[in-house]
C-alpha cells in the first residue's frame, strides 16, 4: 500500500507550492511521495521544482484529467440555475472548472492519499490520517460543519430533505481544500449514477460560489461512502486550521491552545498576495514569517530582507478597486436572490 499526497497547482501559485512542499518535508515526520495535479498548462516553474525533488512527480494521466473535466462540464452545463446565475455575475459558463481536477486523485498512483490545496502549509505528522483510512473511505479535519449550510448546499429545504439524510447533512459537510481518501473510491457505476441524479434535478441543491466544493460534498454524501471528520468526532483534541484564528507560533509551527496544528489553510487569500510578498512588497499575509520560513527553507539567501511599501496612490487604487468589486458582487448576489424569489 502506497501513501501519498496530491496538490493542485500551477505557476500562478508557485510560491505557495514551494512553501507547501517544504512544510511537508519539514513536518510530515517521514518522506512521503507527492504528486502535483496540473490546474492548467502553466507549469514551467512547477516542472523545474519537481525536477529538483526526488519524491515529487507531475500527474500526467491525460485520460483521467479529460474524464474529470468532462464530468464537471456535464454537471454544470446541464444545470440551468448555475448557467443563469454565473452569466448574471459575469462568470464563465464553466466557472472554476479546473478546480474539479482534484478528483484525479482517485485515479492516481497512491492507494491512500491526502489532498492539499496549494494555499496550505503542513504543520505536523499525518500518519494518523492514513491510519484512519483503514476504517473510513473519506476523512477530513475541519469545522465547516459549524458554518452555514448555504455555502455548500443552498437548495430549497424541501429538496434538501428529499435528497439527503437530514440527520447527517449538517454534520458531514466539509471544506474541499484538504481531505483524505483512497484510490478508485468513486467507481464508474457510482459516477454514472451521480450524474443521472444531478441531471434529474438534484443539482439544484448545490451552492454556486465554490462549485467544486459543492460537488465533492454531494458526491461523498450521495454515494454513501463512509466518512469521518476529526474536528467533529474528536472535537476536544482537534485544532483550528483557518488563518483567521489566533495561533501560537513556536519554531515556525502553529499551536492552538497547546495543541499542534495538522495544517494551516490560507483559504480566500489571493495568490497575488504571496507573489507580491515574495517579490519584496510589504503585503499583510497572516503568519507572514511562518510562510516565508517555509517558502525559503531551501534557499534562505533568496528570502526578502526588507519590504517595499506601496505608494499611497497605488494603495488607494487597490483599496478602491477592491471596494467597488465587493459592492458589485453584493449587488449581483442580491439581484440573484431577488430574481430567485420572484420566479419561485
Amino acid at each position: 500500500m502506497t501513501d501519498g499526497i496530491y496538490i493542485l497547482g500551477n505557476d500562478v501559485v508557485y510560491d505557495q507550492v514551494v512553501a507547501l512542499l517544504n512544510s511537508i518535508e519539514a513536518n510530515a515526520g517521514r518522506k512521503i511521495p507527492i504528486c502535483i495535479i496540473p490546474y492548467n498548462e502553466r507549469l514551467d516553474r512547477v516542472r523545474e521544482e519537481i525536477a529538483a525533488r526526488d519524491n515529487v512527480t507531475l500527474f500526467e494521466n491525460s485520460a483521467a484529467i479529460f474524464y474529470w473535466d468532462k464530468f464537471a462540464t456535464q454537471i454544470w452545463k446541464n444545470y440551468p440555475r448555475a448557467q443563469k446565475t454565473w452569466r448574471e455575475w459575469g462568470f464563465s459558463q464553466l466557472y472554476e472548472l479546473p478546480m474539479h481536477r482534484k478528483f484525479c486523485a482517485v485515479d492516481g498512483p497512491f492507494d491512500k492519499f491526502i489532498y492539499f490545496d496549494a494555499d496550505t502549509l503542513l504543520m505536523g505528522p499525518i500518519d494518523y490520517v492514513y491510519e484512519k483510512l483503514d476504517s473510513y473511505d473519506w476523512v477530513v479535519n475541519d469545522f465547516q460543519y459549524k458554518s452555514d449550510l448555504k455555502y455548500i448546499f443552498d437548495g430549497s429545504p424541501e429538496l434538501l430533505q428529499q435528497v439527503f439524510n437530514q440527520e447527517k447533512l449538517q454534520s458531514q459537510i466539509f471544506c474541499a481544500g484538504w481531505f483524505a481518501s483512497k484510490k478508485n473510491i468513486f467507481t464508474q457505476i457510482m459516477v454514472t449514477d451521480i450524474l443521472s441524479k444531478l441531471e434529474a434535478g438534484e443539482a439544484d441543491v448545490m451552492a454556486l460560489v465554490a462549485p467544486d466544493q459543492s460537488v465533492f460534498n454531494y458526491m461523498v454524501l450521495r454515494s454513501g461512502i463512509s466518512y469521518y471528520n476529526f474536528a467533529y468526532h474528536d472535537s476536544e483534541k482537534a485544532t483550528g486550521n483557518h488563518w483567521s484564528s489566533k495561533f501560537d507560533v513556536v519554531d515556525n509551527v502553529l499551536y492552538d491552545q497547546g495543541r499542534r496544528l495538522t495544517y494551516l489553510h490560507y483559504m480566500s487569500i489571493g495568490a497575488s498576495n504571496f507573489t507580491q510578498l515574495c517579490a519584496g512588497e510589504d503585503v499583510n499575509v497572516p503568519y507572514r514569517d511562518v510562510f516565508l520560513h517555509y517558502r525559503y527553507l531551501k534557499s534562505p539567501e533568496q528570502r526578502p530582507q526588507s519590504f517595499r511599501l506601496e505608494s499611497p496612490l497605488i494603495r488607494l487604487q487597490k483599496t478602491t478597486s477592491s471596494f467597488i468589486q465587493q459592492k458589485v458582487n453584493n449587488i449581483k448576489l442580491n439581484y440573484r436572490n431577488f430574481k430567485d424569489r420572484i420566479t419561485q
